[in-house]
C-alpha cells in the first residue's frame, strides 16, 4: 500500500507516518520501482494499536519499547509492569483532579466574586498557600 492510502485508512495524515517511521515504531517500507514508499498490509493494524496505546496515556516512547519487546520475541516482555506504572499515574492524576474539582465546587458555592480580592468569608481562595 502507499503512503497515502495507509494514513487514510489509519486516520493518520502522512507527516505522521513518516515520523512513525523516522522514530522507528514503524518499520522503513520497501520502494517501488517508481521510487514510491510500498507498505505492508499490517501497517494500518500497527498503527492501530500504536494509536490505541496513545490514546491510553502511553507516550511514543513507552510505544517505542513495548514494540522493541514485542519485535525481540517477548511481546508480553515489561508489559504488564508497564500497564501497572501507568494505571498508578492515571489514579494519582485523577485524586489530582478530584481535588481540583473540589475547590471550584466550593468556590461556586462561595459565590466568590474576586480571584485576587474575594469578599467572601468562606472563599477556598484565601485559604490557598
Amino acid at each position: 500500500m502507499r503512503t497515502g492510502e495507509v494514513a487514510a485508512l489509519a486516520g493518520v495524515n502522512v507527516q505522521t507516518l513518516r515520523y512513525y517511521e523516522r522514530r522507528g515504531l514503524i518499520a522503513e517500507p520497501v520502494r517501488g520501482p517508481g521510487g514510491h514508499r510500498d507498505y505492508p498490509g499490517d501497517t494500518v493494524s500497527l498503527l492501530g494499536l500504536i494509536k490505541t496505546a496513545q490514546g491510553l496515556g502511553f507516550t511514543l516512547d513507552e510505544v517505542a519499547g513495548l514494540l522493541g519487546a514485542a519485535r525481540r520475541g517477548r511481546p508480553g516482555d515489561r508489559l504488564r509492569e508497564r500497564v501497572v506504572a501507568k494505571l498508578a499515574e492515571v489514579d494519582r492524576r485523577l485524586a489530582e483532579l478530584a481535588a481540583v474539582r473540589e475547590t471550584l465546587a466550593r468556590l461556586v458555592d462561595a459565590e466568590c466574586d474576586s480571584l485576587t480580592d474575594c469578599t467572601r468569608p468562606d472563599c477556598p481562595l484565601s485559604a490557598a498557600p
